[in-house]
């Protein structure tokens, strides 16, 4: 008799939720937070793109969309996939009413047609942004659902492990894993995540500030990112305090303890220069994302001028596809790229960036995501940054936490966590006929008689 492959089901329906706000629980919008976290600007100012507004300038979330958006894609058998992102409700709009059309009847293994249809249908009012969220949501689950079906580690479909476990540093607004290619997605070397108790001789720092590199150490972690606390319109006095700011720090944790400095969009090519200059004696790390994401040019003025410091320059955590990722490579715009995995456009997108990054030498360390880019990298969202807590909040009952240093990738199907739907909406409930009508369309969609060249 002769094998044959085995027969996959296709995917039933796609769901898109929200979640209903709760104290301490800001789920995938690390900015959805109460209005004294330490992410929030408080009690020490963050510098950040409104900064120069003062109705906006205290409070980060004063001036976003904030929200979770969470993603489930059910199969015919069963099994259900779930992949988060921001947006909430107007994500939710637009994967109830556009983008399931291009999942209901799937074929789950399709992952690059889907994705394909997906970006195409979206670009007249897409390429970046919250539609890019949106996708990457869908795409997470469907990577999530293939695991699931196949019964194995999404790392494993991606090429499996590259190292045993994964070293973290601690992004004092959140933890991120220090990855530098750990299978293709699973191909970084560190990741990002915050937190540590305080004490006497803490206090002194701990008193002005929220944000703790003292206890990225004390929790083991590899390294510690602080953010900038004053932007240009601040002047020369602004520039000051960062400097002091970052120096007792420096003091805190040492000559030899890695610390780096996260810009959040906040600075000019002039501003940046200047800091870095002034930094550069105390040991600066890198310096992250202190430009406008679109200032290619600006990225390449910084790097030019500061070739020779020491000092690292990275980017991407609003980056949005291999495109924008096609201009920083090609640039040499920067030392490390940092696309975050829910919302670069998901694991599809993200594996084909990591292979252009690699091709060039050029280290890739995912912006937070946790689990998704735990298969690529990790942020800690403690209010005071003295505890390690789940970056997703309470979103899921057991997502992995990284202990002295290392971050370890659960041995279970899909991105091996489980949803806690306790507190979900579905702003958007579509009707059986419609979710059927789109089912019906991609089992019965058309295929050309003719071969043609594409060309």
């Amino acid at each position: 008799m002769e094998n044959s492959a085995r027969v996959f089901p296709r995917i039933c329906e796609v769901r898109a939720f929200v979640q209903e706000k709760s104290q301490h629980d800001q789920g995938a919008d690390c900015h959805d937070v109460e209005d004294d976290h330490w992410i929030n600007g408080q009690p020490i100012p963050i510098a950040h793109p409104m900064s120069s507004y003062p109705l906006y300038a205290a409070k980060r979330k004063s001036w976003g969309i904030n929200g979770t958006v969470v993603v489930e894609v059910e199969a015919d058998t069963g099994e259900v996939g779930v992949g988060v992102s921001i947006g909430g409700e107007p994500a939710c709009f637009i994967i109830e009413n556009h983008l399931s059309r291009f999942i209901e009847g799937q074929d789950p293994r399709d992952v690059e047609l889907m994705w394909d249809q997906m970006y195409r249908a979206t670009i007249n009012y897409g390429r970046k942004g919250l539609p890019l969220q949106a996708i990457s949501a869908v795409d997470l689950a469907i990577w999530d659902l293939l695991g699931k079906l196949r019964n194995e580690p999404v790392y494993a479909l991606l090429g499996g492990k590259t190292k045993d476990q994964l070293p973290v540093y601690m992004s004092v607004n959140t933890l991120q894993t220090l990855l530098s290619c750990l299978c293709l997605l699973n191909t970084f070397d560190v990741y990002e995540y915050a937190a540590v108790p305080q004490n006497a001789y803490t206090n002194k720092l701990i008193n002005r500030t929220s944000s703790r590199p003292d206890n990225a150490k004390a929790f083991g972690f590899v390294g510690a990112k602080i953010p900038c606390p004053y932007g240009p319109e601040e002047g020369d006095e602004g520039l000051k305090k960062n400097v002091k700011y970052f120096q007792e720090w420096r003091e805190q944790v040492g000559h030899d303890f890695p610390l780096m400095l996260d810009c959040y969009m906040a600075l000019t090519p002039q501003y940046t220069i200047k800091l870095a200059k002034e930094l550069q004696p105390f040991g600066l790390k890198w310096m992250e994302e202190f430009l406008h994401p679109d200032d290619y040019d600006g990225y390449v003025e910084v790097k030019s001028a500061l070739a020779g410091s020491g000092i690292m320059l990275t980017t991407g955590e609003h980056e949005y596809t291999r495109y924008g990722f096609r201009e920083l490579i090609q640039r040499k715009a920067v030392d490390i790229l940092q696309p975050d995995i829910t919302w670069v456009g998901g694991i599809t997108e993200a594996r084909r960036i990591v292979a252009m990054a690699a091709a060039y030498d050029i280290l890739c360390i995912p912006h937070g995501s946790s689990i998704y880019s735990y298969h690529l990298q990790y942020i800690n969202l403690s209010p005071k940054s003295d505890t390690i807590v789940p970056y997703f909040g309470a979103l899921f009952d057991d997502e992995p936490l990284p202990k002295d240093g290392f971050i370890q990738l659960p041995d279970r199907p899909g991105f091996g966590v489980t949803l806690n739907r306790a507190k979900l909406i579905r702003p958007y409930v579509r009707s059986n006929d419609a979710v059927k009508a789109n089912y019906a369309r991609n089992i019965d969609r058309p295929i050309s008689s003719t071969a043609k060249l594409p060309f």
